[in-house]
Formats: structure tokens, C-alpha cells, sequence
């Protein structure tokens, strides 16, 4: 007797409890993407479908703390549906709180022409600001071409190639910026995390260390790139950068050091999540 889709979602819940936060999202997710609809049009007929032969073995690749959004292959961000690789960072709806806080920025001014995303990775920030800023060009660097390659993919497949140039380079090389220019926004999702952190297995094992690993205190992106910025930022511009839980003293105290007014900016858990950065007198 076959099971339906309904009855296997509850089998699988209970034992994905065992490895996610969300095991009944999860369960569903991943029911969707092996039956190929969507997980709306799944939960409609769930009692009607067959569980397909394929879900068994996904189930068990999220058992074994495999992120959901590399098994799909995508994840959702702002608006858009990203692919997403091994080779990348896994977009997380805590990362949209930079988009926010740069539309809050440019609501009583001109938009921005020219933005800066830095350390791309599947091209999220950058992609996301230029579905909101649509008049603007687009340079992203980061210094894994594989990543590159992800970026590159989901800006054409999303109409954005017109708009987005993509460009291998280490923040960490001498002259990496020389021929950037400026720009009056630029975002930056940098490594953070500390060296002895405590991370759940699917980042730790699955997500690339080089785009989560800071040094011993999670701060060694920052105090690479802050000193930097004035030579990339316009006088009236941005810089917003995500950080970890508990790092904005440290980020703000940097940015001040620098010469730059920096201000905290909350994700919806409450969490300062972004520091913005602008000249005082901008």
C-alpha cells in the first residue's frame, strides 16, 4: 500500500527533529522539491500524492546535517530565488536587513549610481540592491572564482546582466581596489565568526570556511577593509556591513576610528545585525 505525501510529512518530521530547529519546513521543502512542485501546491493535494521514490534519499542527506538549500540547490532572498553552491554562503533573511537599511538611507536622496558588493558569494546583497535600485551598475568581487561563477549565473538568469560586473579578487592583495573607483553604496557580508566558534554541523561541515572564519575574535575582515573604504566610498555615500551577534561595539568603535559616523541596524529577531558607515559631514 502506497503512503501519501500527508502521512510521510509526519514520519519525517519527527525524525528530522533530531537535526533541525525546523523539521516540519523542512520536511516540506524537501517533499516539494522531490515531488518538483512547489511546497503551496504540494500542501494542497498532500493527501492525494505518493510519496516519490526520490524522497528517501534526501531526507537522509538532511539527516546527515546537509543544509536544505543545497540539496534544492536554491534559497529565496528579498525577492529573488538564488542558486546556491557548496561554494557559497547560504543567504539568510538576516542579510536583508542591509538592503533595508540602504533604502532607508537613499528614501530622501538621490539613488545610488554606483554599488560595491564585497565578498559576493552567490550575489545576494548585490543583486537584491539592484532590484530595488534599478537605475544603478554593479561591481562584485570575491576571491573564490566558483562563487564567482554562482554570482555570474544568478545575475543572468535574473535579468541582471546589463547591470552586474563580477570580478575575481582578494580584498587581502595589494592594489585589489586600485581600479574600482567609487561608489555610493557598498555592502559587505565579510567572514566574522571566530576561530573556536560553536556552529551547528550543517554550517560547520557544509557551509565554505573561508567565507564564515574571522581569526580569534571574528574581526579580522573588518579591520582589513574599514581602513580601506575611504578610498572606495563617494563623499555622500554608504558602506553597511553585516556582523555577528555581539560584534557592534567593536565594528562601531573601528568605523569611528576611521573618521566615519557608524550606526547600528537591527534584524528582526532584534539583533544588531549591520553597521552602517558615512562621512560626518554627509
Amino acid at each position: 500500500m502506497s503512503i501519501s505525501v500527508s502521512q510521510q510529512l509526519v514520519t519525517a518530521t519527527q525524525k528530522l527533529g533530531a537535526v533541525s530547529e525546523t523539521p516540519r519546513l523542512d520536511a516540506e521543502l524537501l517533499m516539494a522539491h522531490a515531488l518538483g512542485i512547489s511546497r503551496n501546491d504540494m500542501l494542497l493535494r498532500a493527501r492525494d500524492l505518493d510519496v516519490p521514490a526520490s524522497f528517501a534519499a534526501v531526507l537522509e542527506r538532511r539527516l546527515a546535517h546537509e543544509p536544505v538549500a543545497y540539496i534544492r540547490g536554491y534559497q529565496e532572498f528579498w525577492d529573488l530565488t538564488l542558486a546556491v553552491t557548496p561554494d557559497t554562503l547560504i543567504p539568510r533573511g538576516d542579510s536583508e536587513t542591509l538592503i533595508e537599511a540602504s533604502i532607508a538611507y537613499f528614501s530622501d536622496k538621490l539613488p545610488p549610481t554606483r554599488i560595491l558588493d564585497l565578498g559576493t558569494g552567490s550575489g545576494a546583497l548585490l543583486l537584491a540592491a539592484l532590484s530595488v535600485f534599478q537605475t544603478a551598475e554593479g561591481v562584485a568581487i570575491d576571491a573564490s572564482e566558483r562563487a564567482l561563477a554562482v554570482a555570474k549565473g544568478n545575475s543572468e538568469r535574473l535579468g541582471f546582466g546589463e547591470m552586474a560586473n563580477f570580478l575575481h579578487r582578494s580584498w587581502r592583495d595589494d592594489e585589489w581596489a586600485a581600479d574600482l573607483g567609487r561608489f555610493d553604496l557598498i555592502l559587505c557580508n565579510p567572514p566574522y565568526v571566530e576561530l573556536d566558534a560553536d556552529l551547528a554541523p550543517q554550517v560547520r561541515d557544509h557551509e565554505p570556511a573561508s567565507a564564515l572564519f574571522a581569526g580569534v575574535d571574528g574581526m579580522e575582515e573588518y579591520n582589513i577593509l574599514i581602513p580601506q573604504l575611504s578610498e572606495l566610498l563617494s563623499p555622500a555615500g554608504i558602506a553597511i556591513f553585516e556582523i555577528g551577534k555581539g560584534q557592534d561595539v567593536a565594528v562601531m568603535r573601528l568605523a569611528q576610528q576611521n573618521g566615519y559616523a557608524a550606526e547600528p541596524h537591527r534584524d528582526l529577531a532584534g539583533i544588531v545585525r549591520a553597521i552602517s558607515m558615512v562621512n560626518p559631514a554627509s
